[in-house]
């Protein structure tokens, strides 16, 4: 609530809703000039400790919460990075946020965090409120093609890191995952066990990340020679269009149904886990399910979830200091520093044709 103040008659002050408490304010019940309050706030140095005490018993009276619109104005930039995140509801980029604002708070930057929902409109809205308020750089984790709106913002003075998507351009650094090893990792532990058919759940195939998941999958599949993949596009990567896919493979004849299962992230490959073990199918002894992220409900489930890693703990700081290299002008030796994933084998996979 925003107060404005009023002198009592004793030389108290109150106060009533509906204004804002102002400098002024402070500086009449202290009894000092407005000068002094500014340098109070900005060079306490500069301030007499009598004074001081005076005017941080007016501030704290008074309520007056210091704005820092004027030294933006002066600056020409604000102490804040925009996080622009598709959707804050999945745990990995929950864990990407967490990280990133735990590095930005280290280099004494805030973070505001935006989710776009996977939403292009949303992405356009953010960038452009981000950038009229004059962050200092920005991350964007984008599942669609971002660089050409990136480059005219960056041409109007705002730095970016791509976050989860390796940039094309030498003028664009990303932080990214190999996502083309992972799909290969993934697929290869699904033929090791002894998969032959398997489907490979998630989508849209236009995504970057997805389709180098998949390019690494197929790769892995057309080296081995002896088994098939399926592509089930969903582009629900939710429990929900986990579920869906499932109950559509459950409908089929048991011959018909895939042994393995890729899923593109372990949202989609727990709610496919949910709908076949209720169907009465064996995971892992009839099919092996493995996803991709490892999120913090992967190592947890009732069965525990085979995924691929994609978490590390230099992520977070990587993302902050290649923005604050971008935000000085300083040109990193490969602007796209690229992460490798790890597969973490657990039970889903573990047993599989076994009686």
């Amino acid at each position: 609530m925003e107060f404005e103040t009023s002198q009592s008659h004793n030389g108290s002050s109150s106060t009533r809703p509906g204004v804002r408490v102002g400098i002024r304010d402070v500086a009449a019940l202290a009894g000092v000039a407005v000068g002094t309050v500014s340098n109070y706030l900005n060079h306490p140095d500069r301030v007499s400790d009598d004074k001081a005490q005076r005017i941080r018993y007016a501030i704290d009276s008074l309520g007056f919460v210091p704005s820092i619109a004027g030294r933006q104005l002066r600056l020409g930039v604000s102490q804040v990075i925009g996080y622009i995140a598709p959707d804050v509801s999945n745990p990995y980029f929950a864990e990407i946020a967490e990280s990133v604002e735990r590095r930005a708070s280290e280099r004494g930057v805030t973070v505001f965090l935006a989710n776009s929902h996977r939403s292009r409109e949303r992405e356009d809205a953010y960038l452009e409120v981000f950038e009229q308020h004059r962050v200092q750089g920005l991350l964007v984790s984008s599942h669609l093609p971002i660089e050409d709106r990136l480059a005219q913002v960056r041409r109007r003075g705002t730095p970016s890191v791509i976050v989860g998507q390796r940039a094309e351009s030498s003028e664009q650094p990303s932080v990214s995952l190999d996502d083309v090893s992972g799909g290969r990792q993934a697929m290869q532990h699904l033929l090791d066990v002894g998969c032959r058919r398997i489907a490979f759940v998630g989508g849209p195939l236009g995504i970057p990340q997805v389709a180098d998941r998949l390019a690494g999958a197929t790769e892995v599949v057309r080296t081995f020679g002896a088994a098939t993949v399926e592509v089930i596009d969903m582009p629900d990567r939710t429990v929900r269009g986990g579920r869906e896919v499932a109950r559509a493979l459950v409908a089929r004849p048991e011959a018909f149904r895939p042994d393995g299962i890729f899923a593109v992230n372990d949202l989609l490959a727990l709610g496919m886990m949910q709908v076949l073990v209720q169907a009465g199918i064996d995971v892992p002894r009839q099919t092996a399910i493995v996803g991709y992220d490892d999120n913090e409900f992967a190592e947890v489930s009732l069965i525990p979830l085979t995924s691929v890693r994609g978490r590390h703990e230099r992520f977070g700081i990587a993302v902050v200091d290649a923005l604050f290299d971008a935000i000085a002008g300083r040109s990193a030796a490969d602007p796209h520093r690229m992460f490798q994933p790890d597969l973490v084998v657990r039970a889903s996979t573990e047993g599989f044709g076994r009686g």
